[in-house]
């Protein structure tokens, strides 16, 4: 495992602090890992929704009515 060594504010060292302290971590270390999973999770469902925005942007206009828009969502969703 990769050892790092990083500079804190005092608040965020403090709320890591707490952290451990409450049990809810056994280590800052555990601590930052899973805030950096949790980051690279967020990270991964905004680059999904950033193509399918951009998919849609470039698919055009349609004159077709909120109704059948709706309608042929449902029938792609349902195959």
């Amino acid at each position: 495992m990769a050892r790092q060594s990083i500079s804190l504010t005092q608040p965020n060292d403090e709320w890591l602090k707490t952290q451990v302290e409450t049990n809810e971590y056994s280590s800052k270390s555990e601590l930052v890992n899973d805030l950096i999973r949790q980051a690279r999770n967020q990270q991964r469902q905004i680059d999904w929704i950033s193509s399918k925005l951009e998919i849609a942007e470039n698919s055009g206009f349609t004159n077709d009515s909120k109704e059948q828009i709706l309608a042929k969502s449902k029938s792609l969703l349902n195959g």
